[in-house]
């Protein structure tokens, strides 16, 4: 009974229909990264000016101007730095692509000594290595491809850099927005309210992203919750300091 149930919670079929299927399907960038990365970042650094300011015992139009100053200035620094960083992954990998054609071109039997080390440091011996080398130095796609991953440890698929950029700003711009929710709305103890929708900002971003771990939705939003609660903290704390040590 117990395997049945286990049998039903497996992320996905093993039937030779299913398997072949998934594995027709051509891998899929992932850009939980970028959206995690700018939706945490867009939450803490808003956050952190509106404790900062509070603590600073400034005016609510200073959080607004500060707020919204740097939900755009800082959304678009972080997209336009995800975007860099994540064109030099392409860059490079195109670099070494076009070393390995080089190589494969000009001294082909080097290149297929190093495939056949490769799989012998996987247990391959005999008859059945020098058939998977054959296999795969016939393909030249899967040649570079296999030298790619195996030789430099290259990702099997890469990131738009724009696409990258984008996630990170939307999701700067969507959750960077909530903290200062409660002083666009003139609310009553906008502290208050910014602090609880924030809160609870964190814990759904930390939730959703279990969705992508081993790590259960409660553990994994009150993780994220407690960092973001730890940043607060201090830069509520720097902005009382330098309030009672400037004045």
């Amino acid at each position: 009974m117990e395997k049945g149930s286990a049998m039903e919670n497996l992320e996905h079929g093993h039937s030779q229909k299913e398997i072949r299927d998934r594995l027709a399907q051509a891998p899929s960038q992932n850009y939980l990264r970028d959206w995690i990365y700018g939706g945490i970042d867009g939450v803490v650094t808003t956050f952190a000016i509106v404790s900062g300011v509070v603590g600073g015992q400034l005016s609510s139009l200073v959080i607004l101007i500060l707020g919204f100053a740097n939900l755009l200035a800082d959304g678009f620094s972080m997209a336009a730095s995800n975007y860099l960083g994540t064109k030099s992954e392409v860059d490079q990998f195109q670099r070494y692509k076009t070393i390995e054609e080089k190589h494969i071109a000009f001294i082909p039997e080097g290149e297929k000594n190093e495939i056949k080390q490769i799989f012998q440091n996987k247990g391959l011996h005999g008859q059945t290595l020098d058939q998977v080398v054959e296999e795969i130095t016939a393909n030249r796609a899967l040649w570079i491809k296999t030298m790619l991953q195996e030789e430099y440890g290259l990702p099997a698929t890469l990131r738009f850099p724009l696409k990258s950029a984008l996630y990170t700003f939307s999701a700067f711009l969507l959750f960077g927005i909530i903290p200062l929710i409660p002083y666009v709305l003139v609310m009553s103890n906008s502290f208050i309210w910014s602090c609880f929708f924030t809160a609870i900002t964190f814990f759904v971003i930390g939730s959703i992203k279990s969705h992508w771990s081993t790590k259960s939705w409660l553990y994994s939003g009150f993780e994220t919750l407690i960092i973001g609660t730890v940043t607060a903290s201090l830069s509520y704390g720097i902005g009382l300091f330098l309030h009672y040590f400037l004045t």
